[in-house]
């Protein structure tokens, strides 16, 4: 882990229990999302900071209530319910992700997606809610789809999406690839557009 990135996770738990950052306040009407992206590589670090994050907001601001969803969890639990857990293993073992995604189409629409993700991180609760897991939950659950679905779903509750690629405030790109006009076809799949969203920290 870098120099860079141990500072800017440093930076993080003040911002969040900032009274400015809580109340939304300096972002005039746009929704309160969040970004904080980070090289892949680093991923076992910042799994390890949200789990400080979570034990230390409540210390630094009591009574701040708190929700985290792992997406890859989240996933998992949606799709146990709807019971095409197995089946799905199965199918993507078998036939690979698109015939996953094809057979999946369904259950997974945006609209329902992002109903029970609001069922789950419960924004009217919860004063900030954390969201996790973005790398494992590709290609099931595209970031950027989640965020555009959750915008009339969450008021001014602010959501902090922890991000295994990049973000320039224009566009997302997943495991920092290569961007729309180049690479692969699967790295131009992991980049998309999506300006809806401050950098958490830059």
């Amino acid at each position: 882990m870098t120099d860079h990135l141990t500072h800017r996770l440093n930076r993080i738990l003040p911002k969040l229990a900032s009274d400015e950052f809580l109340s939304a306040s300096g972002i005039g009407n746009e929704i309160a999302f969040y970004i904080f992206d980070y090289p892949p590589e680093d991923e076992r670090h910042v799994r390890e900071h949200i789990r400080f994050l979570i034990a230390q907001l409540p210390k630094v601001r009591p009574g701040l209530r708190v929700a985290h969803v792992n997406l890859f969890d989240f996933l998992t639990d949606y799709l146990r319910e709807r019971k095409v857990l197995e089946k799905s293993f199965k199918l993507q073992r078998e036939k690979g992700n698109d015939a996953l995604l094809k057979a999946l189409k369904g259950i997974l629409h945006e609209d329902k997606v992002a109903q029970r993700f609001a069922g789950i991180a419960k924004p009217e609760a919860h004063d900030l809610v954390l969201i996790s897991g973005v790398g494992s939950a590709y290609p099931l659950l595209r970031s950027h789809t989640l965020l555009s679905n959750l915008h009339a779903l969450m008021d001014r509750t602010p959501l902090v999406m922890f991000y295994p690629g990049n973000y320039d405030m224009q566009s997302l790109r997943l495991f920092g690839k290569t961007g729309l006009s180049g690479g692969s076809t699967e790295d131009r799949r992991r980049t998309t557009h999506y300006y809806r969203a401050f950098r958490l920290i830059d």
